[in-house]
């Protein structure tokens, strides 16, 4: 087995990789995806979020391979330095199951549905890169049906890849 070799300064693990293509989605808006922490993508909060509502909302997907426990944590650095965000912790309980993109989905889904009025949205795209998601996810769309719009490009992506994977 080979060690692990931090491929950045906030990605010190392999959940945290692994974690970070779906919350990673999300730190263009304001929300703290634990920069700043001991735990950088395993912790995500805000200081107008309700940790409880917010977990139990995401309990509702079934979101294979990850567990959230509601958490308060205060980042020392980057977005909301030293204020008091309430959110969850991540735990990755299933690597193999894991959907990343599609729990960064759920997330955004969940805060647009809870907190939209605090909830800003304006540079999302910029790491999502795909405007009709944006604004599906803006104008309140479920998850089933956001996850419906870019199956046939996964599909194409999947297909395509099967040549490059070496391992």
């Amino acid at each position: 087995m080979l060690p692990w070799v931090n491929p950045s300064p906030n990605m010190r693990n392999i959940n945290q990789a692994l974690l970070y293509p779906g919350i990673g989605l999300l730190e263009t808006t304001n929300v703290s995806v634990g920069r700043g922490t001991d735990a950088p993508f395993e912790l995500f909060g805000a200081p107008w979020i309700d940790a409880v509502q917010l977990v139990s909302e995401l309990q509702r997907y079934h979101l294979p391979g990850i567990e959230f426990t509601a958490r308060s944590f205060t980042p020392d650095s980057s977005k909301h330095q030293d204020e008091v965000c309430h959110g969850f912790h991540a735990a990755i309980t299933d690597r193999q199951a894991l959907q990343s993109v599609r729990t960064g989905l759920a997330i955004a889904v969940a805060l647009k549905k809870l907190y939209p009025q605090d909830w800003d949205t304006g540079n999302l795209n910029r790491l999502l890169c795909d405007q009709a998601i944006c604004d599906a996810i803006i104008s309140g769309d479920d998850l089933a049906r956001i996850e419906a719009m870019f199956q046939d490009e996964r599909q194409t992506f999947l297909q395509r890849r099967l040549g490059f994977l070496l391992y």
